[in-house]
């Protein structure tokens, strides 16, 4: 082993890969490279000891994280410590495992398991993170793919965890062809294997792009102001003024818009329904005849509730949706659905699969969801929205308070978005969407493809190690 011609190697893969992974990963991901950074570690890989691997992929990996390291310095949500370190670290930990599951085989010139051992082993470790992690997942390499439609359709079988899949699949299986040691046969059947693979996918992601499969169009709208300010008391001037500039803003939306979505804690009050906001609310519901959903908190003692408050346009007591995933507030566990068939989420609610699939199979086909964020992360955050909704079939309305307001359908097809903080005092997004298609084979069937992976990741490892090795 000529250990100083490794590490030039391995200088040379990291110095190749740490700054794809800075531009194809993050807030504002250039998505093609997001399937390229991988590929110089994993073609270190097997032409290396595997510490040296290990060690190099990790490096590259935290080092692409550096795009995200001044928003986590001054963040409140995911500050740097100890937030911050554990997810740059965690994940960079996953993909040096996701590295050494490709090693395995590969140095022992089974080329078609490096190539879907890799992808394997980072699906099924993420989807373990995902179910053991309150705070879900975001800014994974799904993620970055939210703006291509093509690739996002897989997930309306698999969830999310076919494209994660997907995206290492591609350098993994170039990595592999190129591996030492691995023979012609070994190469063939990964050449055949892999684009049949990315045929289905894709083929039948442009077929579920062409389709029309969609239900009613109706016309929506987001409303975030475009103030920096966090929950304004109703007992205040401030809080009051709001509600009325809300109110006019909403009351000159253009005509046939059927549901309207402002912030997550757009105000903030001690009474559990103040008339401050209730009475203007409810009144627009009923005169422009459309669903108007608000944030609201409402401050009981020291504790405080996290409320969608839903206005009907049929008039009545206002239905509330208490947030599901809520990491310093009391969690509700009830689903809300409007008369127009949309169901109701905060926030970091679409983090996690459910409640969307409790929609989906409960019939909805559009999630009207009331957010907040902190600038950066905000196109991020609306993108995993628009995720989920591919997932269940769900035309989403996305309203983010120091974010990016969106509208997308059910297949991941951005309809209109804008980024809060302009010189108006609202920004504001209307936009015609179909509803739906609905509830998705991933509705029906859950996470199976994550557990194919968790099983594939294990048998690669397992029959791996008990063939010989080849010359490196």
């Amino acid at each position: 082993m000529d250990s100083g011609r490794d590490l030039v190697k391995a200088g040379c893969a990291v110095a190749c890969s740490a700054p794809l992974f800075f531009l194809g990963t993050g807030f504002e991901p250039v998505a093609a490279l997001t399937w390229v950074a991988p590929l110089p570690v994993l073609l270190l890989a097997p032409r290396v000891p595997a510490p040296l691997a290990a060690g190099g992929a990790f490096l590259a990996f935290l080092l692409g994280t550096a795009n995200g390291w001044a928003f986590q310095l001054r963040s409140h949500d995911t500050p740097m410590l100890p937030v911050g370190l554990l997810i740059d670290v965690g994940m960079s930990l996953t993909f040096a495992l996701a590295v050494l599951a490709f090693r395995l085989p590969a140095v022992r010139g089974r080329a078609l398991a490096a190539a879907v051992g890799a992808p394997a082993a980072w699906t099924g470790l993420l989807y373990v993170v995902s179910v053991s992690n309150p705070m879900g997942l975001m800014g994974t390499f799904a993620n970055h793919q939210a703006d291509v439609p093509l690739v996002l359709q897989t997930a309306a079988v698999t969830g999310m965890w076919g494209v994660e899949f997907l995206v290492l699949l591609a350098p993994s299986a170039v990595a592999a062809l190129f591996a030492p040691g691995v023979t012609g046969a070994a190469r063939l059947r990964t050449a055949v294997v892999v684009p049949v693979v990315f045929g289905v996918a894709l083929g039948g992601g442009a077929l579920r792009l062409a389709g029309t499969g969609g239900g009613t169009t109706g016309r929506v709208a987001a409303v975030a102001t475009n103030q920096e300010v966090w929950a304004p008391d109703l007992a205040t001037p401030a809080g009051r003024d709001l509600v009325a500039a809300y109110a006019d803003h909403i009351a000159a939306l253009p005509e046939g818009v059927r549901a309207v979505v402002l912030p997550e804690q757009s105000f903030r009050s001690t009474e559990a329904r103040p008339a401050v906001l209730h009475e203007p609310m409810s009144r627009l519901a009923r005169e422009r005849n459309m669903d108007v959903v608000v944030g609201f908190a409402h401050l009981d003692g020291d504790v405080k509730y996290n409320y969608a408050v839903v206005f009907r346009a049929e008039g009545g007591e206002p239905a509330t949706y208490l947030k599901h995933w809520d990491r310093v507030s009391p969690r509700g566990d009830t689903p809300v659905v409007t008369a127009a068939g949309a169901g109701v989420a905060i926030c970091l609610d679409v983090n996690h699969s459910t409640p969307t699939r409790e929609y989906a199979a409960a019939g909805t086909g559009l999630l009207l969801v009331p957010a907040s964020d902190e600038g950066d992360n905000g196109r991020q955050h609306s993108r995993v929205a628009l995720l989920r909704g591919v997932e269940h079939g769900q035309a989403v309305v996305w309203s983010a308070r120091t974010g990016v307001p969106l509208v997308a359908d059910g297949h991941g097809r951005v309809v209109a978005d804008a980024r809060t903080g302009g010189d108006g005092p609202f920004t504001t997004v209307v936009a015609d969407v179909p509803t739906g298609p609905g509830a998705t084979p991933y509705t029906r069937f859950g996470d199976w493809f994550a557990w194919l992976c968790l099983a594939t990741a294990l048998a690669v490892v397992v029959t791996a190690r008990r063939r010989p090795l080849r010359n490196r």
